[in-house]
């Protein structure tokens, strides 16, 4: 696959028109005056069915969960580039939607579905995948950065049948607005003595719950459209209804961390969707700029610095639509990208979108460090790539692990 078909062509087409029509226009709400994503995304959501089609694939997954069935399902007559496509052009106006978007539905619902019980399933996921309800995944804490897992101080210590949770995380989407929380914590049992060792377990929150405190939203310097809060748990006491998977998941020791990691794969590819759609604008932006702006009675547009300069935007734009595409290919013959392919593929993308995004604030010259110009918005919002979903240090030790085992 090398450029899209005339049916995603025209899913395209029609997904931009709305993105101009309603999202463009509430861009500065978002960004400065604090208004939150989700009306707009749920008003997303039923301009294009998805709301429907979300329940429609719950009721099949949820079918196969009951019956015991395992492995993803089918995608007969499905594309990845159904999914890929909305986020890049939402990310060509706005990338904190996506992200407050996709942790709900991605990561919080997405990991309900894959390990939950059925009676989870209905509970919780269903309202998420729909957007009637918003979602965080919570792994990071302050402590630990990219050390997700390995310094997670999070304790689920057992109570009976209960559980109680202590600890606090940071950087969470969506989370000061969360009707739901996917939490990860570490085992305290009082069995094993090495905090990196223990176990991790996930559990279910619901917003309002005694001892949970979701803080006001960061102030941040990018993504000021997507909200990230703190959320503080002092003796939040769960019953097993709220861990993920059932008391199964305590047999599996390495179930939690498996779900986690395997978020990492599926975040990390989706960070080049994004990165491709700030490229595009960005470029989209720059060339229109050296054509109308006129310096000393000429286009700079015909000055081969500012040339030298779209040409490495192009080049930028290009081999991330072949690392999307390849992706989409990948998914759509069944098969997974290892952690270190995702980590390459996160690594390069982030690193040009952050790139180009800076080359068009400099194009712009004083214009691009003025907010009515959009470029200054899609640097600060670019530059979250090379952090979020693991650092660029932490995608290069995954790559040459991964060479060098």
């Amino acid at each position: 696959m090398y450029e899209w078909s005339e049916e995603q062509l025209a899913i395209r087409d029609a997904i931009r028109r709305f993105v101009e029509e309603e999202v463009a226009p509430q861009v500065d709400a978002l960004e400065h005056d604090g208004v939150p994503p989700y009306e707009v995304i749920r008003k997303f959501y039923k301009t294009f069915g998805l709301d429907e089609m979300a329940r429609e694939s719950f009721k099949r997954a949820l079918e196969r969960k009951i019956a015991g069935e395992t492995g993803r399902p089918s995608r007969r007559g499905a594309s990845a580039a159904l999914t890929l496509i909305p986020i890049i052009e939402l990310c060509r106006y706005c990338p904190g939607i996506v992200t407050s978007m996709g942790v709900s539905t991605g990561l919080a619902a997405g990991t309900i579905m894959k390990s939950g019980t059925p009676e989870q399933l209905e509970r919780w996921a269903l309202d998420l995948l729909t957007f009637d309800k918003v979602g965080a995944w919570a792994i990071t804490e302050p402590d630990s950065g990219s050390d997700a897992i390995g310094g997670m101080r999070t304790s689920a210590r057992p109570d009976g049948d209960e559980w109680i949770l202590n600890g606090s995380k940071t950087y969470i989407t969506n989370g000061p607005y969360a009707d739901t929380i996917v939490l990860y914590a570490k085992l305290d049992d009082g069995t094993e003595p090495a905090l990196r060792r223990r176990p991790v377990l996930t559990f279910i929150l619901d917003a309002g719950m005694e001892g949970l405190v979701q803080s006001a939203p960061m102030r941040k310097m990018g993504l000021k459209s997507s909200p990230t809060g703190e959320l503080f748990l002092t003796d939040v006491r769960v019953g097993p209804d709220r861990l993920l998977g059932g008391r199964s998941a305590t047999t599996d020791p390495e179930a939690g961390r498996s779900s986690a990691k395997e978020n990492f794969v599926t975040e990390r590819a989706g960070v080049a969707a994004m990165a491709l759609g700030v490229i595009e604008r960005c470029l989209e932006l720059s060339v229109d700029y050296a054509k109308s702006r006129v310096l000393k009675g000429r286009p700079i547009g015909e000055h081969q610095l500012i040339q030298l300069k779209l040409a490495k935007m192009e080049v930028a734009r290009l081999n991330v639509a072949n690392l999307v595409f390849r992706h989409i290919e990948m998914a759509d013959a069944g098969k997974t990208p290892t952690l270190a392919e995702a980590s390459a593929m996160k690594l390069y993308s982030a690193q040009a979108a952050t790139e180009v995004a800076l080359e068009a604030v400099q194009l712009f010259g004083g214009n691009g460090y003025i907010a009515e110009y959009r470029v200054e918005q899609l640097a600060r919002d670019a530059k979250v790539f090379q952090i979020y979903a693991g650092t660029d240090e932490i995608q290069v030790t995954h790559v040459a692990r991964d060479l060098l085992a």
